[in-house]
């Protein structure tokens, strides 16, 4: 077969293999993905705020926290992300915690644990960790809105 052939006889089991991924990982696409990378614990916060708007307004949402804002969801995190915050005294990383006790799918960027040579013991109950192909189907998701602070 020629290099043309084998390429031609590939795509379409390429093709197949990414409708049935991507299917898939579509078939539960949230109305609305959340992407927290600040470091400021009011932007942190204001993020925590509006998601559980859009929860309280009936949208299913996944959170993804990347860098800075994944230290939100460390079991021993900065006080930044643990202290309260005026008006009413609310720290991120406790909405975080009321947003998972809602539903909410929150999930540490990929590269963020073995970026801090650590594992998934270190992250507060109820955080799991992205997978790439799973994130990007929520991300593109027909309909789907992308929120990032």
């Amino acid at each position: 077969m020629t290099r043309t052939g084998t390429r031609r006889a590939a795509l379409p089991l390429a093709a197949t293999l990414a409708a049935s991924i991507g299917g898939a990982a579509l078939a539960d696409t949230p109305s609305l993905v959340t992407v927290v990378t600040a470091e400021n614990p009011q932007t942190q916060l204001m993020a925590m705020v509006l998601t559980t708007q859009a929860v309280e307004q009936g949208e299913s949402v996944h959170m993804l926290l990347c860098g800075p804002g994944g230290d939100i969801a460390l079991a021993d995190a900065p006080e930044s992300a643990t202290a309260g915050q005026p008006p009413r005294d609310m720290s991120p990383q406790g909405m975080l915690q009321m947003l998972i006790g809602r539903g909410v799918t929150v999930e540490v960027c990929a590269i963020y644990l073995p970026g801090m040579s650590a594992d998934a013991d270190v992250l507060i109950d109820g955080v799991g960790v992205a997978q790439p192909p799973a994130m990007a189907g929520a991300l593109l998701g027909e309909g789907t809105r992308v929120w990032s602070f």
